[in-house]
């Protein structure tokens, strides 16, 4: 649908973005665009939150995402810092390797934190 909307105003997209609002799954999915478009539907304008945040990159099957996002947790409380309410994923362009090679898939994990 995203994609669909965006082709169909000529807008180029970047790579796929989830945004967890809550713990409960509220959850915006979409993708990174520097273009303006025109809303439609479903498919409206949303942003990443702003702020201080705590951040890894994973490598490896989205099936193991849960570990990255503990271990940023666990880093956090670590450090002192209070997860702030959302957090995100940005996944890397898919790559056909990745396919037969699913080690090798990027995913960027973001929390947003206030300092401790």
């Amino acid at each position: 649908m995203v994609w669909n909307a965006l082709r169909a105003q000529q807008v180029t997209g970047g790579r796929h973005v989830a945004v967890y609002w809550t713990t409960e799954i509220r959850l915006e999915v979409g993708v990174e665009t520097a273009d303006a478009f025109v809303e439609q539907g479903d498919v409206v304008r949303s942003a990443t939150p702003g702020g201080l945040t705590a951040f890894a990159t994973h490598i490896g099957p989205y099936g193991e995402l849960g570990s990255t996002h503990k271990a940023i947790q666990q880093w956090c409380a670590t450090q002192g810092h209070k997860l702030a309410g959302p957090s995100w994923e940005i996944y890397g362009h898919w790559k056909p390797e990745w396919n037969d090679a699913p080690s090798q898939i990027r995913t960027d994990v973001f929390y947003l934190v206030t300092p401790g």
